[in-house]
């Protein structure tokens, strides 16, 4: 009987293991706020905890979270926040007390569903509400994204460029929520890399596709004058 007990606690165990994931940093689309961050997800079979910062920019600078605030699945259904630890909700705020100084604070929804690769976090308010779009939850796809972006950032960007197009190539349907981010990094290092054919035909992939977001990563490029 003890050694049935025994094998039974260890199934449950591994089970909880295999249903848990911890994501460190995820890549993301677009966001609305410069400085907020998503820095961990984590899942379990009971609940997920986003771990956010962000830092204050200016005089006076404060920031609250509303109490609507939903993970988006990719099938458009969403999910509601459960609660929220180390951040005051709306119309109570954080007061910060200078420039630079950085707010941590967790946001606690029920678990994911399965399998799922991509989310969006979107808050529901009337003035100055946060979103991320197309979080990625892929460990795999957050690695490969991680060392074309570091590649741009060590002034490689012909390589990073050959690395976001490779990863454009080999996306799965699980994973359209992170090609607007593909599409758009693929698009910025082409005009950097003076290669302007390359970068127009991204866009034009982009501007017909119709991925998650695609309006949004379309403004977001001609707002800082990316336009073909």
């Amino acid at each position: 009987m003890k050694k049935i007990l025994s094998m039974v606690c260890i199934t449950i165990f591994y089970i909880s293991q295999l249903q848990s994931q911890t994501i460190e940093n995820p890549n993301y689309g677009l966001k609305s706020h410069e400085t907020l961050q998503i820095t961990r997800v984590e899942n379990t079979p009971s609940h997920t905890t986003l771990y956010l910062s962000v830092e204050n920019k200016i005089n006076d600078g404060y920031f609250c979270a509303d109490k609507n605030i939903f993970i988006i699945y990719p099938d458009g259904t969403r999910s509601k926040l459960i609660s929220s630890k180390g951040i005051p909700v709306c119309p109570d705020s954080h007061k910060f007390k200078a420039v630079g100084e950085k707010l941590s604070f967790e946001l606690t929804f029920p678990s994911l569903k399965p399998s799922i690769q991509w989310i969006d976090l979107l808050e529901d308010c009337s003035d100055n509400c946060f979103s991320f779009y197309g979080v990625c939850l892929n460990k795999s796809l957050n690695k490969k994204i991680d060392e074309a972006t570091d590649l741009a950032g060590n002034n490689e960007q012909a390589k990073a460029l050959v690395g976001f197009t490779d990863l454009a190539a080999s996306l799965g349907k699980e994973n359209t929520g992170m090609t607007g981010l593909i599409y758009v990094s693929i698009i910025k290092l082409a005009k950097e890399t003076g290669n302007a054919a390359k970068a127009a035909e991204w866009y034009s992939k982009l501007k017909s596709s119709n991925i998650p977001g695609r309006d949004l990563y379309i403004k977001n490029l001609n707002s800082i004058g990316i336009m073909y």
